[in-house]
């Protein structure tokens, strides 16, 4: 599934809706998929400890049973776009809502360690699905002059989903008497925690039903007319819709479908260099430990010290500190560009993160950090994710999308996202065991990354700012 992001016919591009708030909506109702992302990726934080406590498992199992999601999310993220091809974007949406939901009662009442696994990989699933169908939905159906707005809501949602179910964790362990094992409507509070994405889900699903099918979609199995009322309603009524539709048209007869076979360079199993750019950015991107802020600060915190409500709360902040970064990001990305972006924020996250390495390093004292080192720590951390939102959170997506040849473009993004899953997962397993190891050493391991994505960026990644897409190679 591609998106119809080719240069407009003229008067295409500065066709304006008459009802601009109506498109606005439909863009944010398929960015729920987006919010939906982030929530389920991040609720999991609240019941880190009581699921440790409950099944009486180590580190090692314990991650698994976090990170086992992050398969389900690779899984939905290679099918997404052939079943959306198949039966439609909104029926994927609804698909992935009507997965949120299962997923949501099923981790909320499990019987056993792999039944609350299980659950989790069909979360996963449709995160992966959510991840794929949200930014092509919007590409599709978006009039060109406002696509790269409105294309900015999947990240927004995303960001605004994990700051929510952080805000909804803390709300819920305080009812519970700051006890994740609390109880809370006949469950434990970790329980209520999981299952209370079932709102959202069901809201995601509801709203599919009041937006339109995607033009793209609508025209590939011959509904023309209902494709121009679409068209018209999103585009405005002066837009030339025989023009927009033959445009349509012509772009999905020419589009080359790139294969696995086209990645590879020189005769020999190595992929070209540029998508070897492109692992590189997705590894470096997750290697530096950007979501261990986002499933285990709730038990880093509560490891050094700090007492469970406190913890739950400063989850929340961090959340709070990853979006104002997006938004920072958001505006500076076409500014500054996305080359000076990411080193600016490597740098940040070097400081933040040796910051944090330094802190962890000194022994507890009555069970807590050093009043002074406590601090540090904590501050660093907010230095961290803010440096990575403002930069690496957005500009290795944007990076993606645009610096692969147009011959190769879905195929290496693909291939990078994968690699980005792989890492994510790599992350999200070791660190209960690396941190039950050395917390300090951790830390030092995400440094040394961070540190090297500098000369990684400087040697090896091109600007992308201001070029068009053809011109990529």
């Amino acid at each position: 599934m591609t998106s119809t992001a080719q240069a407009p016919q003229p008067g295409a591009g500065t066709a304006h809706p008459e009802h601009l708030g109506h498109v606005i909506f439909i863009a944010a109702a398929a960015a729920m998929g987006g919010f939906l992302f982030g929530y389920d990726s991040s609720v999991i934080n609240g019941a880190v400890e009581a699921i440790r406590d409950r099944y009486d498992v180590g580190p090692a199992a314990l991650a698994q049973v976090i990170a086992i999601a992050l398969i389900g999310c690779a899984i939905g993220a290679a099918t997404a776009g052939r079943i959306a091809d198949r039966i439609g974007r909104i029926r994927c949406m609804q698909i992935a809502s009507l997965l949120f939901a299962i997923s949501a009662v099923g981790s909320a009442l499990p019987f056993a360690l792999w039944d609350l696994a299980f659950w989790r990989i069909v979360g996963g699933f449709a995160i992966g699905m959510a991840s794929v169908i949200g930014p092509a939905y919007i590409a599709e159906v978006a009039p060109a002059a406002y696509r790269g707005r409105l294309g900015s809501f999947q990240q927004a949602a995303i960001v605004i989903g994990i700051a929510i179910s952080q805000l909804v964790n803390w709300g819920l362990l305080n009812a519970a008497g700051g006890n994740q094992r609390g109880q809370l409507m006949g469950l434990e509070a970790w329980q209520v925690m999981l299952g209370v994405m079932v709102i959202p889900a069901v809201l995601y699903g509801m709203l599919s039903f009041a937006i339109p099918e995607s033009p793209r979609f609508l025209l590939s199995v011959g509904k023309r007319e209902r494709a121009k009322e679409i068209l018209a309603e999103v585009e405005g009524k002066g837009a030339d819709l025989d023009a927009r539709v033959a445009e349509i048209e012509h772009a999905m007869r020419s589009e080359h479908k790139s294969t696995f076979k086209d990645l590879l360079g020189g005769g020999g199993f190595f992929f070209k260099p540029i998508v070897w750019v492109g692992i590189g950015l997705s590894v470096f991107q997750q290697f530096v430990g950007i979501n261990v802020a986002f499933y285990y600060s709730s038990t880093l915190w509560q490891s050094v010290g700090v007492d469970p409500t406190q913890s739950f709360f400063y989850s929340f902040t961090t959340s709070i500190i990853n979006i104002v970064g997006t938004v920072i990001a958001m505006i500076f990305v076409d500014r500054v560009g996305r080359k000076p972006l990411a080193l600016i924020g490597s740098a940040g996250m070097v400081v933040g993160l040796a910051l944090e390495a330094w802190a962890f390093s000194y022994d507890l004292v009555d069970g807590k950090l050093p009043a002074t080192q406590g601090w540090v720590a904590l501050v660093a951390a907010h230095v961290f994710v803010l440096f990575f939102a403002l930069s690496w959170g957005v500009v290795v997506w944007v990076f993606l999308g645009e610096m692969f040849p147009n011959r190769i473009r879905a195929a290496a993004l693909g291939v990078a996202a994968s690699a980005q899953w792989i890492a994510n997962w790599a992350i999200t397993a070791s660190f209960p065991s690396l941190a039950s190891w050395n917390l300090s050493g951790t830390y030092i391991i995400y440094t040394v990354f961070a540190a090297l994505s500098i000369p990684f960026v400087l040697k090896f990644v091109k600007e992308t700012k201001g070029k068009a897409l053809e011109e990529m190679g």
